[in-house]
This record gives C-alpha cells, structure tokens and sequence, in this order.
C-alpha cells in the first residue's frame, strides 16, 4: 500500500511541476514536442495540438519537452527564440506551480483539521513561568519574527537547541517581551522555555481558512529552508537526508500509524505528506544546482543582466557535470535509505 500511496502523491506533484512549465511554454508561444508523465519506453501516446501526451513505463518522474531547450536554436517557436524574460517565466514555473499545489493541498488540510494557534500553557518551574508568562499567553513572535502556529515554536526548538530567545506575546490585548534562556531537562537531554500548546486545532471562518493556509505553506517553507540551513551547517548529517526509499517508507509508517482511525485521516494525512514534499520540489529546484531549474535560472539572469547569453556548449556542459553529480549523490542517498531501513 505505501508503493501505491507513494506513487499516486509523487505524480501528482510531478505533473503539476511540469504542468507549470507546459502552461508558461504555450502561453509564450513557445514548441512543446512533447509533456510525459513517467520515464522510459512509452506506454500510451497521443498528439494533439502539436505536442505529444504519453504515459511511460516507470511511475516517476515526468518531462516538458520544448523545442530547442537544450540546444541553441532561434526558428519560430524555439525557447531560445523568446525574451530571457519569457524564459525565466517558463522556466520558474514549476516550481511556483509546485507551491500553488501546496496552498491548494493546505486548504484542505485547514479546512478538515483547522490550525494550531500558539496560545500556551506554561509549565511550572520553567523560565517562561519565572518571566511572568501565564496560560492563555497567545506568542505572536519569536526573536523579531512572527509566529502563527504553534508548530513554529516546536520548529524553532528543535531546531536551535539551547538558544536564547526573545519572545513577544499578547495578554489582554496588550503586548509584552521577555527572554528566557531554556532549561535542561535531565531526563531527556532537551532544552524547554517551559510552556505547551494550549488549544486544540481552531476552525475559522473562509477568511480565517485561506489566511491560515497561507501560514501552513510559510511553516513548510521555512522548516525546509531551514532544514537546508541546517545541513549546510553541518548540524545533520546524511541519516537525516532521504531518497525515495525512505520516502517511501515515511508515508509507509504515516499509513500504519493513522490506518486504525479511517480511510478519512490517512487521507489527511497523506494530504499533509504531499504539502512537505511539494514544498521540498519547489525549494530544491529553486537552488543554484547545476541541472535543476534553480541552475538554469542562474544562467537566465546572467544572460538578463549581461544581456548576451552564455555560450550553449558551456552551460550545457555544467548541467551535464552537476547532473551526473546529482545522481552520484541520489545513489549514495539510496543505499544510506536501504542500509537504515533493512539493517
């Protein structure tokens, strides 16, 4: 069941990063040979409208192929026959397309389970306790930036183990500061500023809905790019980094651990795994790798500011590099998943 749950999550996000790249293609005028969902021999094939849909044999990945994308070519209809602008458009897409899919997917997630907001409890003998912070205390920022979900705080914790904090909340109305030092909990290692949430998931009304589906998407964006943070830092390592496999494998255990209450909460819940790996797409395909979209649009905005663009040959030959260092690592990445999952 996780194979088919997995696959069904991976082409979705799939076809809606190129679908992105598809739709920014024709509306600039530009050729799409061919939009495929899957990878390897085709399956089923169809051309209509000068572009050919296919189905291929291997259930991952997906392609927008345009005329002239990777090579240099200037007849009608071309990629490199539209305004770098146009390009950068297109090119940009997918992965905005893959943070719409995000908002789309937290709507329902809000809309079914409603939002976390940080209103505390505080806990006895804790720093937060010692500040003058009281239960019903709703934390509206940390260190200078705002908080909407209580799950911001859990993310800052965990995140920045041992850290002073600056914590800003309303009371009444009014707003007050304070900064609490964590303490050490003996038994389990962590740091706490001593407080938890208070409220159970709130329901608003279409407003309040949209408004807290919009801090959704900014908590998954920013757990990523902090993530990512994290990792360039050196303070996670590649245990802490999964490939397919284990992708697999987490919604695997979300399946099991949510199976007994219904089909309508692993729904959710799968819902909510889509929100954290279309957000994850659409972030690493806006880094400056080499291969990745991110990669092409360093050299878009170069060829913007210079205004000639870099040689075909060259910018190919560093998308050739970095893909194959891609894969050298997705290889590295996937026996690491295997070896933690099976031994």
């Amino acid at each position: 069941m996780s194979i088919i749950l997995a696959l069904i999550i991976f082409s979705l996000i799939v076809i809606v990063h190129e679908l992105g790249h598809f739709l920014l293609a024709k509306w600039n005028g530009i050729t799409v040979t061919e939009f495929s969902v899957g990878m390897g021999p085709r399956l089923l094939s169809h051309e209509w409208g000068g572009t050919r849909y296919s189905l291929k044999l291997l259930p991952f990945g997906g392609s927008c192929m345009m005329v002239g994308e990777d090579e240099e070519s200037t007849e009608e209809g071309s990629f490199g026959s539209k305004s770098v602008w146009a390009r950068i458009a297109v090119v940009a897409a997918g992965p905005v397309f893959n943070f719409l899919l995000g908002f789309v997917l937290s709507v329902i997630l809000v809309s079914c389970l409603g939002y976390d907001r940080p209103v505390i409890n505080v806990t006895p003998g804790y720093p937060a306790e010692a500040a003058g912070m009281q239960d019903g205390d709703e934390i509206i920022r940390l260190n200078g930036n705002r908080v909407y979900l209580y799950r911001e705080i859990t993310l800052f914790n965990n995140l920045h183990q041992g850290e002073t904090l600056e914590v800003t909340y309303r009371r009444d109305g009014e707003t007050h500061a304070v900064v609490l030092t964590p303490m050490k909990d003996e038994d389990t290692g962590w740091y706490y500023y001593g407080f938890s949430a208070a409220e159970a998931r709130t329901h608003g009304n279409v407003f309040q809905t949209l408004g807290y589906s919009a801090a959704e998407m900014r908590y998954w964006l920013k757990a990523t790019i902090e993530s990512l943070a994290e990792l360039v830092q050196g303070n996670v390592g590649l245990d802490d980094m999964s490939g397919p496999v284990g992708i697999v494998d987490a919604i695997g255990q979300t399946y099991e651990a949510n199976r007994a209450d219904g089909w309508y909460y692993v729904t959710l819940s799968m819902v909510m795994m889509s929100v954290l790996l279309t957000v994850n797409l659409g972030v690493m395909n806006l880094l400056p790798i080499p291969a990745l979209d991110g990669g092409r649009l360093v050299f878009l905005i170069i060829e913007a500011i210079r205004g000639k663009a870099v040689p075909q040959e060259k910018e190919g030959m560093v998308h050739f590099v970095g893909f194959m260092l891609l894969m050298c690592l997705m290889v590295v990445i996937l026996f690491n998943d295997v070896k933690n999952i099976f031994f």
